[in-house]
Formats: structure tokens, C-alpha cells, sequence
């Protein structure tokens, strides 16, 4: 029952974690991790926003994975996205620390993880019916 709680949650709690943590600091999200030179002479710069979202992806990506088990356990992963997507939205219309680029990606990606679940299930759904 554990594989359906939905891994994106934990992108959220760490995103407030560092909104509770940087009120005294201003935004935790644009302190930088590291910065590589790059060949073209340019200059990259690793975020913490930054390795929050990359996380994120990486977490969307076995979210995906999970949506092609058709069972039980898949009808209450969607239902707990749904949830959590709904928290990401409230927390974004309702909190002023979450106007936030990082914070609104984050979103986006579970959206996405929502949409794609579901249609991920239904496609595999249809293919497990047989008639005849």
C-alpha cells in the first residue's frame, strides 16, 4: 500500500521546509549549489531551485512508471495525486511564498503527473479487455 502514496509530495515538503527555513534569509532557492565553466566560455550555475526540480523529474519519471500497474493500489495512487496536485494549487494561489518560479514548476510537473497517470491507466486499461 506504501507504492501508492505519490512520490511528488516530497518535492512539496521540502519546497515549504525551505520556505519556513528561509524567512530570515530571503529565498533558499537561489543560493547556489556549484558553477562549472563551460567549454563556449559561459558560466553554469547550480541552484538549489535548480536540483529541486531536476529531483522532481526524476520523481516524475517512476510516477509514470507506477501509472502502468493495473490494480487496486493505481486507483488510490490517482486519487492521492489528484489531492496533492490540489494542495500544490491552493498553496500557490493562497501562500505568498509560493509565487515562486520553483514553486509553480513544481506544479506544472505534477500536473503532468496527474494527466499522465490517468491517461497512462486508461490506455492500459483498454488493452487488458477482451471480448470475444
Amino acid at each position: 500500500m506504501l507504492s501508492a502514496v505519490p512520490l511528488l509530495i516530497v518535492p512539496f515538503l521540502l519546497y515549504n521546509i525551505g520556505l519556513a527555513l528561509s524567512v530570515e534569509s530571503g529565498s533558499i532557492w537561489a543560493e547556489e549549489l556549484f558553477s562549472m565553466p563551460m567549454m563556449s566560455g559561459g558560466m553554469w550555475t547550480m541552484t538549489l531551485g535548480d536540483a529541486l526540480i531536476a529531483f522532481a523529474l526524476i520523481l516524475l519519471f517512476i510516477e509514470i512508471v507506477k501509472s502502468t500497474r493495473t490494480s487496486n493500489a493505481s486507483v488510490v495512487d490517482h486519487l492521492l495525486s489528484t489531492f496533492v496536485f490540489m494542495a500544490y494549487l491552493v498553496e500557490f494561489l493562497l501562500v505568498s511564498g509560493a509565487a515562486h518560479h520553483v514553486f509553480f514548476t513544481l506544479m506544472v510537473i505534477t500536473l503532468v503527473d496527474l494527466l499522465a497517470g490517468f491517461s497512462v491507466s486508461l490506455r492500459s486499461a483498454g488493452r487488458d479487455v477482451t471480448i470475444g
